[in-house]
């Protein structure tokens, strides 16, 4: 039995191209980066009050929106 699992992604362009520059930035491949920033935000609860009941959400790297940091 394995210990990993495989799945299909389908990811906006421009949210690709972040992830892909993120992990070159890191030196980790797109893969790993993808689950290091899972692993952070599940590890860090946030909560979303538009989120019925106030249940966590992942922190906002992960929500597509657009990134703050400078150009």
């Amino acid at each position: 039995m394995s210990t990993e699992k495989r799945i299909s992604l389908r990811l906006p362009a421009e949210l690709h191209e972040r992830l892909v520059a993120r992990a070159t930035a890191d030196r980790r491949s797109l893969n790993s980066e993808i689950v290091y920033l899972l692993e952070v935000a599940l590890d860090s609860p946030v909560v979303d009050d538009d989120s019925p009941g106030g249940e966590s959400a992942s922190p906002d790297p992960l929500r597509g929106k657009p990134d703050s940091s400078p150009a």
